[in-house]
């Protein structure tokens, strides 16, 4: 997801690759154990005894991290606040117009990933759902152990208006800010699952998004995001899919 946000308006793309088969792991707090700090040159810290994760651009280069673990379903938050003021041209990694201003404060990017669907959510409110449509030659990842990614870099010869918006290496470094992350996933090491290979059908807390779906409440508030807050939707593109729109978007 790379973010790209001027004074005037924020357009969020908030880059956090996340893709993770009988122990469901709960991780909170210390981002020392989650993430390593993979490029940068000193440009990223874990500060306030793993409290807090810092990314810094300057015009030389950006930073990014992983994280240590690889996941094969899971549901991922973590709080993350923007770069402020001026900073077209800074991609941190989702694009979305939001109904709020995701440079003044924290908020909580969620992606739900079970083997039914995926769902994406900010504040608890979901932005998109992507359903498991194999059933119809939709691929839908199941099978592949993936890892958290996140960084900060510049892409100002195309994420602001084609290029013709430059970032402004005057307001540099530019910095993101991320703290809270909690994962309930599943982990993968050694070539297998920390969870069963069939989906449990334990009620707990713990386990709810192995099977979660969005409830009416919550269908109703993605309509309202899409209705409102959604600038592009490739199942719309005609022009981009001249013979004919994805399988997945009549599903």
């Amino acid at each position: 997801m790379a973010s790209s946000s001027t004074s005037s308006s924020v357009k969020l793309m908030l880059l956090m690759p996340i893709f993770v088969s009988s122990l469901i792991v709960a991780t909170v707090g210390n981002l020392n154990q989650d993430f390593d700090i993979t490029w940068g040159d000193g440009r990223a810290n874990i500060l306030n005894n793993g409290e807090l994760l810092t990314l810094n651009l300057d015009k030389a280069s950006g930073s990014g991290f992983q994280s240590k673990n690889e996941y094969l379903f899971g549901k991922i938050d973590t709080q993350l606040k923007l770069v402020p003021g001026n900073s077209a041209g800074t991609v941190t990694a989702y694009y979305f117009y939001l109904w709020f201003d995701p440079t003044a404060d924290f908020h909580t990017y969620s992606i739900l990933w079970n083997p039914q669907r995926i769902i994406y959510s900010v504040d608890g409110t979901p932005i998109r759902e992507f359903k498991n449509s194999e059933s119809i030659g939709v691929p839908f990842p199941k099978n592949q152990p993936m890892r958290i990614y996140s960084s900060l870099w510049n892409a100002d010869d195309w994420a602001t208006r084609g290029g013709l918006v430059k970032t402004d290496w005057s307001q540099a470094p530019f910095t993101a800010s991320y703290r809270n992350f909690k994962a309930d996933a599943c982990t993968w090491s050694s070539g297998a699952s920390s969870c069963s290979s069939t989906t449990p059908s334990s009620s707990s807390n713990s386990s709810l998004w192995l099977s979660q779906e969005l409830d009416s409440a919550s269908q109703e508030r993605l309509k309202w995001v899409q209705k409102n807050y959604m600038i592009y939707n490739y199942c719309s593109d005609t022009k981009r899919f001249p013979q004919g729109l994805p399988p997945e978007c009549s599903a």
